[in-house]
């Protein structure tokens, strides 16, 4: 008989040593329902899994009381919530776009005499991570940790647009049968417009006489991994670049930054 190669065998000595069953079924649910942007139902799972339904469904019930899962308002089916999309936005690249970003933002807060803020998706919301201050003495601004609705905003709105077919789809799951999904299908003309557009000025949903600017940060496929928003102001006491201006160098900012 041949001898396995000692590497082989010290390899799976230490798999079995430091095994842990609870966590392979955790961990198999997750990556099972990853591929699933319908979801699937607690049968499907035991079936795709090969387990016992009890032991299955005391992991699901630990995955949804963690946020990792939602269950339907049926409660007949499961499917990935944005847990772990957020939790990688917490993961360095995130800290290594906000590094990227700032010098740019501070540079086009200058030149355009507006401040801007960039956000990242976080569930079904948006989180600011970064923001800059334009000169002078008057400025429009949000608090950095902030976080804004999708559906209100115009960074939520350019999210929206641009957001991927998974992103899309657990949205769907999270908002199925709520407001949310009724206001989501209305603003689909308006979303079309702006994906067509390439970004979104219009007034302030939060305040008035405010115009946003919001342009997306792309990744290679063309979907947004962040985006930019000015809240421009028009002021009576300082030079500034106009609305068209302050735009084209906000794109300027999200071309350098997007991965595409």
């Amino acid at each position: 008989m041949p001898k396995r190669p000692i590497n082989a065998a010290n390899d799976q000595d230490k798999d079995e040593r430091y095994r842990a069953p609870a966590l392979d079924k955790g961990l198999d649910i997750l990556e099972l329902l990853s591929e699933q942007p319908g979801g699937l139902t607690r049968a499907e799972i035991v079936k795709a899994m090969g387990r016992g339904p009890s032991e299955v469904y005391r992991m699901l019930e630990r995955l949804v009381a963690r946020d990792y899962v939602s269950r339907s308002p049926e409660g007949d089916r499961y499917a990935l919530t944005m847990k772990l999309f957020i939790l990688a936005h917490r993961h360095p690249p995130v800290r290594r776009l906000v590094a990227r970003a700032l010098p740019l933002m501070d540079a086009f807060a200058s030149e355009a005499g507006q401040s801007c803020h960039l956000v990242v998706p976080e569930g079904g919301a948006a989180l600011v991570v970064a923001h800059a201050s334009c000169p002078g003495n008057w400025e429009f601004g949000i608090r950095i940790g902030a976080h804004i609705e999708l559906l209100t905003t115009s960074s939520g709105h350019i999210l929206l647009a641009f957001l991927d077919e998974q992103a899309q789809s657990e949205l769907a799951m999270r908002w199925e049968g709520t407001k949310q999904a009724e206001a989501r299908d209305k603003l689909e003309p308006m979303l079309e417009a702006y994906r067509l557009a390439g970004h979104r000025v219009g007034p302030s949903q939060q305040m008035r006489a405010i115009e946003d600017i919001s342009v997306p940060i792309l990744s290679p496929d063309g979907y947004a991994i962040a985006v930019l928003t000015c809240p421009y102001i028009q002021r009576l006491d300082d030079k500034q670049a106009d609305i068209d201006q302050t735009l084209v160098l906000l794109k300027d900012v999200a071309t350098k930054l997007s991965l595409s």
